[in-house]
């Protein structure tokens, strides 16, 4: 079989410029991102597993979800509101032999990360894989005054504050070998000024990963963290100008933005027992970018 090139193996025909509001929907990107649903083979890594995924309804979420279920492991996965991208990612999940249940709501309300979590051990009487992925990029500022009191408040209690929700609801349904996998970005290392509130963040869910992987190590849980660099999501038309998103990526050593599909095997590994000496790591998927 031929290698691939790291520098074209990803890609697919050039964006156009194109932009929406937040939230935004996978289903309107032209052309929409790989999540693998052609081409990921699944090996069975996973088999009798339950895997809990925020975000699961696009992008980087919905690749994880297919992934996970074609390596064996029912899913439920939670997501805002976009119900017809939720529809796609249940549809996937259904169609490679597993179960799967989705849940709408907001991870801003405490409330609504308790009854995910319940609702899916209501379901599935537990959970082995705790994916935290679900997150809020708001538009690219011009200027730091650019960025509300509102808008800031919003950004942590998506990105950082439900961590800290799910994952204290779920270590009761969680036994020893369970995994507990975040998503982080390489803004956690090379921070963008024009979307700072989002950058912190990150960097905060780098912090959270190697602290608590150090406690819950201790119950035969491990705690580990994916670092994406640039990569097509619905987050990117939501999040910047049609001309910034005709070039996003472009300045990455490997010359473009990765596919979603490209971000899954690391989530795969991180969940299964190939990685089971591996605690509180970054592991960072970047196309080049170096973390610090």
């Amino acid at each position: 079989m031929a290698q691939k090139d790291p520098r074209s193996a990803g890609n697919q025909p050039p964006q156009p410029p194109q932009e929406q509001s937040a939230p935004a929907l996978e289903a309107k990107m032209t052309p929409e991102p790989d999540y693998g649903l052609t081409s990921y083979k699944g090996l069975g890594r996973l088999k009798g597993r339950v895997a809990l995924v925020t975000g699961g309804d696009s992008g980087i979420g919905r690749a994880v979800c297919l992934a996970f279920a074609r390596e064996g492991a029912d899913v439920a996965f939670g997501y805002l509101n976009e119900d017809q991208d939720a529809e796609v990612t249940r549809r996937a999940v259904e169609e490679s032999g597993h179960q799967v249940v989705s849940f709408r709501g907001d991870l801003t309300d405490e409330a609504v990360c308790r009854r995910l979590v319940e609702d899916t051990v209501k379901r599935f009487g537990r959970i082995d894989i705790l994916v935290n992925n679900a997150a809020y990029q708001g538009k690219a500022v011009e200027k730091f005054e650019e960025i509300s009191s509102e808008r800031l408040e919003r950004t942590f209690r998506t990105n950082i504050l439900a961590m800290f929700h799910l994952v204290r609801y779920a270590l009761p349904h969680m036994k020893k070998g369970s995994t507990i996998i975040n998503t982080a970005s390489i803004q956690a290392y090379q921070p963008s000024p024009n979307i700072l509130d989002y950058a912190c963040t990150k960097g905060a869910i780098v912090t959270f990963t190697k602290g608590l992987a150090q406690e819950l190590i201790e119950r035969g849980i491990r705690v580990n963290c994916v670092a994406p660099g640039p990569v097509w999501t619905p987050i990117i038309p939501a999040s910047f100008d049609a001309e910034k998103v005709k070039s996003f990526g472009e300045d990455n050593p490997t010359g473009r933005a990765g596919q979603p599909v490209e971000l899954a095997p690391s989530y795969v590994f991180l969940a299964s027992d190939e990685s089971t000496y591996v605690n509180g790591e970054v592991l960072g998927v970047t196309g080049g970018k170096l973390l610090a």
